[in-house]
């Protein structure tokens, strides 16, 4: 029986419309898988969440919530953009090519390699924090730590993804930059050789 990697694509499709994409081949056919096998996992497995929450929420703590997926679909871009998969990594085990096993490296990259987030988190320290004490925390305790807290929307309409100085998330203006990102990456997926060959090996390791 074949497995669902969303709410609408399972493996097979996959596996089907893998045999369409040639890399460096018809941007139509790419931008077509983007907008399909892409977008509907993005969709359901992340942003209907986070807007699920959003819709019905009163400013009483769903920010954490919110965040904590906005974190883990950070990892998802990041490692498709890469083509990397996560293995757990027994004692004494090793990785193969394009895995990981330690999200660090992979969520640092994201953010100080990608507009707008890098140029917001300046240096690797910001990264790191941010990983420490907001990504990490959210997951493993559901609150933030190291002086870190999540508020809606920037008071001075900056669109700023964070106050680093102040350490606050603006975690509307985050969501926002994560759509602007996505965008980004379809568009030059239809033509980039490096992102459709990661995207391929990305979408592969999904269906193992």
């Amino acid at each position: 029986m074949a497995e669902y990697i969303s709410n609408s694509k399972t493996t097979k499709d996959w596996e089907e419309d893998r045999q369409k994409l040639i890399v460096g081949g018809n941007t139509g056919i790419w931008e077509q898988v983007f907008g399909t096998d892409f977008k509907s996992r993005r969709s359901s497995r992340y942003l209907k969440p986070i807007n699920a929450i959003r819709k019905d929420g009163f400013l009483q703590g769903e920010g954490f919530s919110i965040v904590a997926i906005q974190c883990s679909l950070i990892e998802f871009l990041q490692s498709t953009v890469q083509g990397l998969s996560y293995k757990y990594l027994e004692k004494g085990g090793r990785l193969g090519a394009f895995e990981y096993s330690s999200s660090s490296g992979v969520f640092k990259t994201f953010l100080t390699s990608h507009q707008p987030f890098a140029g917001q988190f300046i240096s690797p320290d910001i990264a790191r924090d941010f990983y420490v004490n907001v990504r990490c925390a959210l997951l493993h305790e559901a609150r933030t730590k190291g002086g870190w807290r999540i508020h809606a929307d920037d008071p001075m309409g900056q669109k700023r993804v964070i106050d680093s100085v102040n350490k606050i998330v603006y975690r509307n203006d985050f969501q926002a930059a994560l759509l602007a990102f996505i965008n980004d990456y379809g568009m030059q997926l239809q033509a980039n050789i490096d992102y459709q060959e990661a995207f391929i090996r990305k979408f592969n390791s999904l269906i193992k």
